[in-house]
């Protein structure tokens, strides 16, 4: 969502026009995004002061998906490691994991605006001893309102380094949140869009499972990285109001 509906603190242009739009013509949507430090409660509440009305069933949260996807792997009580904000924590408690290094299976990691060395070295001992190596999401940055900022996988590449392991990635361009979305939805590929700025996640997971693609350049790309880039979306747009123009014809 970030870059897309809104960049830092400041909403979208259109972005009330746009949900206006959606509401009138009953289309379903799901906001998906890779971000995993809020809680869709808090995303729910940042729509509202832009003027946004939405329930919380319509968020889904890279820390949500990877919740399900550890439900598919170990029990409730598994104990789990993570590098995260409360957006994640609250995700894999209510999904009954034990946040602790004390025998973790697994290290999860997310973004961390707290994140320390201790941290990275806690995550660094568990990994090389044999836990799982999970990553939220992959984004190299984060748009921020002072520029790209680092993002989830500036500490992903720290610990690679650190471990000589790869993670497993749950959030876009990878197919879990993707076939969470659909799944919420009750929708197939063919009949959905995907919408993002980034094209190596949100657009290169969209084509890659047969979603149609809509890259908007309000966030983080920009349109002569389309020139260097082997991800070509299926079309291009400034921003949400542009978006909302083409969408009424």
């Amino acid at each position: 969502m970030d870059g897309v509906l809104w960049r830092g603190e400041e909403p979208a242009p259109g972005l009330v026009d746009f949900f206006a739009l959606l509401h009138e013509r009953g289309i379903r949507y799901i906001m998906a995004t890779n971000n995993a430090s809020k809680t869709p409660e808090q995303y729910v509440d940042q729509l509202a002061r832009f003027g946004v009305h939405v329930p919380p069933e319509t968020v889904l949260t890279s820390a949500q998906a990877t919740a399900s996807f550890l439900r598919r792997q170990a029990p409730p009580g598994t104990p789990v490691y993570i590098i995260g904000e409360e957006g994640l924590r609250r995700a894999l408690t209510e999904a009954g994991f034990v946040l602790s290094a004390d025998g973790a299976r697994y290290v999860v990691v997310g973004w961390d605006r707290g994140l320390t060395f201790e941290k990275l070295a806690q995550a660094t001992l568990l990994i090389r001893a044999g836990a799982a190596f999970i990553g939220t999401n992959p984004d190299r940055t984060w748009p921020g309102e002072r520029g790209l900022l680092p993002g989830n996988g500036a500490i992903l590449a720290a610990l690679e380094t650190a471990t000589d392991t790869r993670p497993i990635i749950i959030g876009k361009p990878e197919t879990p949140l993707f076939e969470e979305a659909l799944a919420r939805l009750g929708a197939s590929p063919e009949e959905t869009a995907m919408v993002g700025d980034r094209l190596e996640t949100d657009i290169l997971g969209g084509q890659r499972m047969g979603l149609f693609t809509i890259l908007l350049l309000s966030g983080v790309a920009r349109r002569e990285d389309l020139e260097t880039s082997p991800v070509r979306p299926d079309l291009v747009l400034e921003d949400l109001a542009a978006l909302t123009a083409w969408l009424k014809g």
